[in-house]
């Protein structure tokens, strides 16, 4: 019979690498399935799609290159993106971390402390009786005695080739993490939805230092959102309202977004805004897809925490961390929270049972 593992970590974003940072620490000796290619469990999670990370603490801008470089395995620096260009200071070069960066440094940080990392899925799980089951898409079934899941949440994109292709380029689905970015910073910029989220993107850009027109396109003529947040948005002198509208195009130089091809969805008539930066802002699906029926989760599939102020679910022995908890928050720094909190759950429970 193979070994039972005190503690199986499913995700490698934020959450998952500090979740194994501290169960690692701890001597919990954690196996963490860090996922394939697929959209529901990408190694190093959404964080490795994001450009410069300005907003994580304790990693303001600087020669960052060479720590990184210095810090992760060189069998692993062919996945670092090429340095920005135009930041240099004394001929090196000067920029905040880059999502891949940061992901690899936490990984590297979990690694030294003796993490076991597996590049599969989990397809399935068993929860029903203890020790629990995860079930990787290839492979043997793996018995735990401790699961943390923390397989993230991924933004929903509008499925236009032209958005894949600006993808970090003036395409973002996260005001928060890119707004103040100098791709975006200044300009003219468009937020595509009418719920809660979309307003509050579109405000949040709006009262940066210098923000240009934010253009806050929706579908139909009146907003989703809560009459206070649809308030601030008709309010706002920066904000304006783009009504019966869909976008056909995202429109660029081939290096960074210059403007959007916009329909009508009344008359079925076209018409181009200049905008430098479109933010999806139409919602987030969990990557709990493979938990249905297993734990228990809102309306919209995020787990739910039982408890305030832990990461316990439905199931005792298993926690949540990270975005796949969080329908609110969606920051780095908060999943890194929540995964240092979900191993020392982890840990006091089985201390607890011994």
């Amino acid at each position: 019979m193979s070994e039972i593992e005190r503690t199986v970590i499913i995700g490698s974003g934020p959450a998952g690498w500090s979740a194994a940072i501290y169960a690692a620490r701890a001597n919990l000796r954690p196996l963490l399935f860090e996922g394939t290619a697929k959209p529901e469990m990408i190694p190093l999670g959404q964080l490795a799609f994001t450009t410069e990370v300005e907003n994580y603490a304790g990693f303001p801008a600087g020669n960052v290159r060479a720590f990184v470089e210095s810090a992760v395995d060189k069998d692993r620096h062919y996945n670092l993106p090429p340095a920005p260009k135009g930041h240099e200071k004394d001929g090196q070069p000067h920029y905040a971390v880059q999502g891949v960066e940061l992901m690899e440094l936490m990984k590297q940080q979990a690694l030294n402390f003796g993490t076991r990392v597996v590049g599969d899925d989990i397809v399935d799980v068993d929860f029903s009786t203890r020790p629990f089951t995860v079930i990787p898409a290839s492979g043997e079934p793996v018995k735990a005695q401790t699961v943390i899941i923390a397989t993230g949440a991924r933004a929903n994109y509008l499925g236009l080739e032209s958005e894949e292709k600006y993808k970090n380029r003036g395409v973002s689905a996260c005001a928060v993490c890119d707004g103040a970015l100098p791709t975006y910073r200044r300009k003219p910029l468009a937020v595509i939805g009418g719920g809660d989220t979309a307003v509050e993107e579109a405000s949040y850009l709006a009262n940066l230092d210098g923000a240009e027109t934010i253009y806050l396109v929706h579908r139909r003529d009146e907003l989703r959102a809560s009459q206070v947040m649809q308030d601030r948005a008709m309010k706002h002198p920066k904000i304006e309202l783009v009504w019966n509208s869909v976008v056909e195009e995202v429109l660029g130089d081939d290096k960074q977004v210059t403007g959007l091809r916009l329909k009508n969805t009344v008359d079925g008539a076209s018409s181009e805004l200049t905008v430098s930066g479109m933010f999806v802002a139409i919602g987030h699906t969990p990557n709990t897809d493979f938990l249905k029926g297993k734990l228990t989760m809102n309306s919209s599939g995020y787990i739910k925490w039982t408890e305030a102020f832990r990461t316990k679910t439905s199931v005792p022995g298993v926690f949540a961390a990270g975005d796949v908890a969080d329908d609110y928050y969606r920051q780095a720094i908060t999943s890194a929270g929540t995964g240092c909190m979900a191993a020392l759950d982890a840990e006091r429970y089985l201390a607890e049972h011994g």
